[in-house]
């Protein structure tokens, strides 16, 4: 009987032991990937500030053995003097975990010219339409505002460096105002959406072959109300547009041609057009966007492009109250001990490179990290990995 109680016993403890390991074993791990990576990206900043190139490496996958072990050992001595019999019996469990990881440096033609490649206007879409500050947004995907002629000429730029003052003092003034205006839903981030036509003198509708033909090629056959003519149209998702006022009250063809104006920049480019008439218009501004690389975001973080630190600037005073306003878009911190806070931090040449624990920079931190992993996509083909067997 205790035999019996015993080897139940065992059993159930081997079965608590498997769940229980693999648990702490599957958040351990992905802390731990999550970690290397924003310690990565601290350390590529680090680089940068010291005039050194970047490298990244990336954990691609993770293998982990489990193996769970019971024992249980049954004996006994007998004393024949006094005809005793004394039973002993010896339990054992074992639990081993064996990880093989592996691990890729990433490096050739293909991943460089996605850190040197300026980033698309659908990711600073993206970025406002899921709520991060746009003037957050501005200040670190944005390179400068190039501000262009109402027919889309070449005006003036306003850099977003710090070594230009000026131009990057007006810089932040236009983020304050565009941030004032998203905040009370006075501003709109998005693409256009129009239907492209292309009229016919039909006096009948068109035939079923030619309707069934249209609309396998995405277009659409309607009459013109109050004449005989019929319409050939397509809905088109055009380009990243910033407006003070809702283009999806604009006709198609006004919208076609904010399009147009948009079109003429690179994708790279993002339209902005605050007009006079709508909220905020005592400041009008036409122009456009220009977008940065991740390479070039990293250095302004660092100071690498220049070596002059951000530093504060007043809102305007056609702009409203705004929540925020740090001098830094994200701050780090270098100081010769190690932090005793939980923000994200690395260590470089005998200096630890600190994450600033405020709201604004930890959330600076995490745009900054989702745009690397926007950046760094799919590893499966970029070269041979490292593998670490434990």
């Amino acid at each position: 009987m205790r035999v019996a109680v015993l080897a139940g016993l065992l059993v159930l403890l081997a079965g608590c032991l498997g769940p229980v390991s693999l648990h702490h074993a599957v958040l351990g791990y992905d802390r731990t990937v999550a970690q290397i990576e924003q310690e990565m990206l601290l350390l590529n900043i680090a680089r940068l500030r010291h005039r050194h190139p970047l490298h990244f490496t990336v954990t691609s996958s993770i293998a982990a053995t489990f193996d769970y072990r019971t024992s249980i050992t049954a004996g006994g001595v007998y004393n024949a003097t006094p005809g005793l019999f004394a039973p002993t019996f010896t339990l054992g469990a074992m639990a081993a975990e064996n990880p093989t990881l592996s691990i890729v440096p990433i490096q050739g033609r293909e991943f460089t010219e996605r850190v040197l490649t300026p980033v698309h206007e659908g990711v600073f879409e993206f970025f406002v339409f899921q709520g991060s500050p746009i003037d957050m947004v501005m200040r670190l995907l944005v390179d400068g505002i190039e501000v262009q002629t109402a027919e889309g000429r070449f005006d003036r730029f306003m850099l977003n460096w710090p070594s230009r003052p000026t131009e990057y003092e007006e810089f932040r003034r236009v983020a304050l105002h565009l941030a004032w205006l998203n905040a009370n839903r006075k501003l709109f981030v998005g693409r256009l959406s129009f239907t492209e036509t292309v009229r016919a003198g039909l006096r009948g509708p068109p035939p079923a072959d030619e309707i069934r033909t249209a609309m396998e090629k995405d277009y659409r056959w309607r009459q013109v109300p109050g004449t005989d003519l019929y319409e050939l149209g397509r809905r088109v998702t055009g380009r990243v547009v910033i407006t003070n006022y809702d283009p999806r009250g604009m006709t198609d063809a006004a919208r076609a041609e904010l399009n147009t104006l948009a079109s003429g920049n690179p994708a790279s480019f993002v339209l902005i057009d605050i007009r006079s008439e709508h909220p905020g218009g005592d400041w009008p501004l036409f122009g456009a966007l220009k977008l940065r690389s991740f390479n070039r975001i990293l250095e302004f973080v660092a100071e690498g492009g220049s070596g002059v630190a951000e530093f504060d600037v007043a809102k305007d005073s056609r702009t409203g109250p705004v929540e925020s306003n740090p001098s830094r878009v994200l701050a780090i911190e270098i100081t010769d001990s190690a932090p005793s806070a939980e923000a994200p931090h690395t260590r470089y040449r005998e200096q630890y490179y600190t994450v600033a624990d405020t709201a604004w920079d930890r959330a600076a931190f995490r745009l900054l990290y989702q745009g690397f992993q926007m950046t760094v996509t799919d590893v499966s083909k970029v070269g041979l990995p490292i593998t670490i067997s434990k």
